[in-house]
């Protein structure tokens, strides 16, 4: 007896995959490959929004997993509530650590140093020389020190920055020395010359970059925000942005995509990048090894690494 198992991909283009389940290629079309009630694991589409990823998943009666191809997993949780219990929701940890840290540093690099004025001076044909700030010497805060978190320490390693400093939910030690607590922030912020948001977005992060948050961080520095977009209060932001205190590079925003005519595509000192982050060349590599090592698991009744909840 086999289980159906749900790809975004068509299985014959995923290398080892394991023989003893049958597999249905499902992309969000709006026609499903075959019923969902049959379906025992189900691989979400990746970028494809949350109504594409949880429309299927209220008649999916037998379903055992549900696997996302992105490190965040709340676009599908809702999706998940008044399913049966023992569902395993599991993430894409090690598929996205390296292209978004990678950004992360991007986004930081053409912001302190200007990069887009130096684009607009291009278009302009004006040459905006001058003395601009360097990410040498500065004091870094990375909010949500998880796999992403670590990956974008290890890209701040060569900078020589003058500090590093890591935050997450709970205190703890690492091989690099202290992770603070988040309710620590109140005494970090104002010491950190740069930013970063690399944490999941959950009911305890939504809207912690607020009004009171940022007016703790430091004048002239910089938020870089390759979370989730509800993250950041985007009004509290446009204000402090606007009154040009702070920076901002966004790869993510609240509401996304950003619509036309909203105010934080002119706001002054923000560069936006539209959550581009785990979307690179590296991506289908590592989303089909995951795959692959994850239903090798499933099929040999073991268990899948991930998990980021069980249902109840």
């Amino acid at each position: 007896m086999t289980a159906d198992v749900w790809l975004p991909f068509p299985a014959d283009e995923v290398p080892g995959l394991p023989e003893n389940l049958t597999y249905h290629f499902w992309d969000g079309a709006p026609e499903y490959p075959t019923d969902p009630a049959e379906c025992a694991f189900y691989v979400v589409p990746y970028m494809k929004g949350a109504s594409v990823a949880m429309r299927p998943l209220r008649t999916m009666q037998s379903v055992r997993a549900v696997q996302t191809l992105s490190a965040g997993t709340d676009h599908v949780q809702p999706g998940l509530q008044g399913l049966h219990p023992g569902i395993s929701l599991c993430n894409a940890r090690g598929v996205h650590e390296a292209s978004t840290a990678e950004l992360a540093l991007a986004l930081t690099l053409a912001s302190l140093r200007g990069i887009p004025g130096f684009v607009e001076g291009q278009r302009q044909e004006r040459w905006r020389s001058g003395f601009y700030p360097a990410l040498a010497d500065k004091s870094v805060l990375i909010i949500g020190y998880g796999s992403i978190g670590a990956a974008i320490e290890d890209r701040l390693a060569p900078f020589e920055c003058a500090r590093v400093v890591r935050v997450a939910r709970s205190a703890r030690e690492t091989a690099r020395g202290q992770v603070h607590p988040i309710d620590a922030l109140p005494e970090l912020l104002p010491e950190a010359d740069v930013v970063i948001l690399s944490t999941p977005l959950t009911e305890d992060t939504k809207g912690l970059a607020g009004a009171g948050f940022l007016a703790r961080m430091k004048d002239g520095a910089l938020l870089v925000n390759v979370s989730r977009g509800p993250v950041v209060d985007t009004k509290a932001l446009l204000a402090e942005l606007e009154s040009g205190r702070i920076t901002a590079a966004l790869d993510v925003t609240d509401p996304e995509p950003l619509p036309a005519g909203h105010p934080l595509w002119h706001a002054p000192g923000c560069l936006i990048s539209p959550h581009v982050g785990g979307s690179t060349s590296a991506f289908l590599p590592r989303a089909k090894r995951l795959l692959a090592a994850q239903l090798t698991r499933f099929a040999a009744a073991e268990p899948l690494e991930n998990v980021v909840l069980t249902t109840e």
